[in-house]
């Protein structure tokens, strides 16, 4: 699927299909991690296994404040103690199909907020 909202100080997501995405300057194969200003291929990850260690890397060099969770093709959650777990540390989070996640993303990426986006 093809994005049409590009802009070019930041990582807005281009195109995603079933391996990649395509950034406006890079090509990154999932699970990856993109933020304002950083992006990254991640080793592969169960959303079983997502929690405060695994993310506090990846979250603090923008300061994301809202983490956008893309988990294939259909949404699936983090369980209530892995949400209250990062709830805690002030990050708030979304669940959603990839394509869903990744247009929420830029979305929320042009409107200036601090959002992160993991592609399992």
């Amino acid at each position: 699927m093809e994005f049409t909202q590009q802009n070019a100080n930041t990582n807005t997501i281009i195109s995603i299909d079933e391996s990649s995405i395509s950034l406006s300057h890079v090509k990154l194969k999932k699970p990856c991690f993109v933020s304002a200003t950083s992006s990254k291929e991640i080793p592969t990850v169960d959303i079983n296994e997502i929690g405060k260690e695994f993310l506090f890397p990846l979250i603090t060099k923008d300061s994301v404040d809202l983490l956008i969770i893309g988990t294939g093709d259909s949404p699936k959650f983090l369980s209530p103690k892995q949400q209250i777990e990062l709830s805690n540390i002030g990050l708030g989070l979304e669940c959603m199909n990839n394509t869903s996640a990744c247009s929420s993303f830029n979305l929320l990426l042009g409107d200036l907020r601090k959002v992160g986006l993991l592609l399992l």
